[in-house]
């Protein structure tokens, strides 16, 4: 009986995140267990008025990966570009091309690979406002030694992450 309520509840939460948000409603959650969809389904909620918020998953119940976006209060229009690698060199240099289009860092997630989301506003002309530059290391010892040489070039943080290796996002104005 307590399995077959708890198989209920999660159906439940499963076709509630799937439906369409009311009429005037500020937040749209997103939840996609397929990270060829994410992109996509993101672009569908910007062209619709939306901004990403925050993100998480690709652990947690089926590989789920969780978007909440808020409504647009200004007339800004996003488009959303995903960058998702197990290789953190291959991350970097697709970060820097798609920084050198317009695109700003906004989140990322992990599911057996790195997901990084960026954003542009497409109500403005593209520019390239940041270089960025990752870190990578199985040593958090080492880590603290880079971090600091970064910082001394102009870099600032933006997230870090654990996957196998210590990876650091920092980026620094273009």
């Amino acid at each position: 009986m307590k399995a077959a309520l708890l198989a209920f509840v999660c159906l439940l939460g499963i076709s509630a995140a799937a439906e369409e948000p009311a009429a005037g409603s500020q937040y749209k959650l997103l939840a996609t267990s397929r990270t060829s969809t994410l992109e996509k389904e993101l672009n569908e909620a910007a062209a619709q008025g939306y901004r990403l918020e925050g993100t998480m998953g690709g652990e947690i119940r089926g590989g789920e990966i969780i978007t909440v976006m808020s409504k647009v209060k200004d007339n800004a229009k996003y488009h959303y570009k995903l960058l998702a690698t197990s290789r953190t060199g291959t991350m970097e240099k697709e970060l820097q091309e798609a920084a050198a289009e317009g695109y700003d860092y906004a989140g990322y997630t992990a599911r057996g690979e790195v997901i990084v989301i960026l954003e542009r506003d497409t109500s403005k002309p593209a520019k390239k406002n940041f270089d960025y530059k990752l870190l990578a290391t199985s040593r958090t010892s080492t880590m603290q030694k880079e971090l600091d040489d970064a910082t001394a070039g102009g870099y600032e943080f933006v997230a870090v992450i654990r996957r196998g290796e210590v990876i650091t996002f920092l980026r620094k104005k273009a």
